[in-house]
């Protein structure tokens, strides 16, 4: 008999089986990076292929050319670079901006929403991936924004 937690867990493993297939299939996870976007700065990979998905770390205003981190940056600045990052992290799994199914933005302070999302138009001009946005209360090296993504071929 499961218990409530046990019953749910179980849902979600069907769930995931569905979803990504069985073990047994021969997919393997993949660990993707470029020296084209920031090196993760912890334990974390800069994505991870899983069959035909991509599961994109968040990418915070780092320059992967000098190794600066853009704190002080408008809004602007740092949504453009930080989706840079995460393009080239796509382009080296061989993916555009295109393979983008989902993203997840979280922003310092949503009153920035409206000139985040004008950068962020530039980049996803047809077919934009679907997206949550958030305000959290810190986000890491104090930046005003990081968003993570999903790409898939």
């Amino acid at each position: 008999m499961f218990t409530r937690t046990g019953k749910v867990i179980a849902i979600m493993v069907v769930m995931s089986l569905a979803v990504f297939g069985c073990a047994t299939n021969g997919v393997q996870k993949q660990i993707v990076a470029t020296k084209k976007a920031p090196e993760a700065i912890g334990p974390y990979s800069q994505a991870v292929k899983f069959g035909n998905l991509l599961f994109l770390a968040g990418q915070i205003a780092i320059d992967p050319k000098t190794n600066q981190l853009m704190k002080d940056a408008s809004i602007e600045d740092q949504t453009r670079l930080v989706l840079n990052n995460l393009k080239a992290v796509l382009e080296e799994n061989g993916m555009t901006m295109d393979n983008a199914l989902s993203t997840t933005v979280f922003l310092k302070d949503l009153n920035d929403f409206a000139k985040m999302n004008a950068v962020y138009a530039e980049f996803f001009k047809s077919a934009a991936p679907a997206r949550a946005t958030v305000e959290v209360a810190r986000l890491p090296r104090d930046v005003k924004v990081e968003i993570a993504m999903i790409a898939g071929k």
